[in-house]
């Protein structure tokens, strides 16, 4: 089976002051998360739509979407965890609790403030996944990237064509991330910045999707200007 995962556990800090967390505000007079969530409840190829998001946002994402979405039988909000990775988990254990998983279980994540994903990224993510393998969602790196070991001076400018921009969805097998997670060191997983990672540091091949210039990760409150001009450009978010 094949589950969407649209992580929405994060609060926005970096969008400076706001009375809610950034996924739960409006583009195009629609909140971010319902965007997002909609490209993935549109696709039948997903068993279900799991939204982990903070606790006490729980029941306020439930009514949004039962306001937005009318339907929402394919919908399961949940609990986040305390980080990015935590969130994967908790969503793990959903669906391990309610349909069991192995070796044909995988899952497709997603940020939930990247209202821009197309269904062909998304249907790439999910042939890469359902042949076992884990992908990683990136566009080549268009500027110089410098690298500077303490932070004051340059360390060393790597070969540009050999690096690119991670965006999402991640994707992978699902039994394979939990063995994988859980054989990491408290070490390892404090400097995880995503899923792909847990592949990458065990060693695990990460194929690459390509991804698109304006799949944009709503972030600052600029983003939020971008993407009302991206809306009214006619981007489908």
């Amino acid at each position: 089976m094949l589950f969407a995962v649209v992580l929405a556990g994060g609060i926005g800090k970096r969008m400076g002051n706001v009375d809610k967390p950034k996924q739960f505000l409006l583009i195009g007079g629609k909140p971010i998360i319902v965007h997002t969530i909609e490209k993935f409840y549109i696709n039948d190829c997903f068993e279900k739509v799991i939204v982990p998001c903070p606790e006490e946002w729980v029941s306020y994402t439930e009514d949004l979407l039962a306001r937005d979405l009318k339907e929402t039988s394919r919908i399961a909000v949940i609990k986040g965890g305390s980080d990015r990775n935590g969130s994967i988990v908790n969503a793990l254990n959903y669906i391990r609790d309610n349909y069991g998983i192995d070796d044909d279980t995988a899952v497709v994540t997603h940020d939930a403030v990247r209202p821009f994903v197309t269904q062909r990224i998304i249907d790439e993510n999910v042939k890469a996944a359902e042949a076992g393998m884990a992908c990683d969602t990136v566009i080549p790196a268009t500027d110089t990237i410098v690298q500077s070991q303490g932070g004051e001076f340059i360390t060393s400018i790597p070969n540009r064509a050999e690096y690119y921009h991670g965006q999402t969805p991640q994707s992978f097998p699902a039994a394979k991330f939990l063995k994988l997670y859980d054989s990491l060191t408290a070490d390892e997983k404090s400097i995880l910045t995503d899923a792909a990672k847990v592949f990458v540091m065990k060693g695990e091949p990460v194929a690459m999707i390509k991804g698109e210039e304006f799949n944009i990760k709503v972030t600052y409150k600029y983003d939020l200007t971008r993407a009302e001009i991206m809306l009214k450009g006619g981007k489908n978010a």
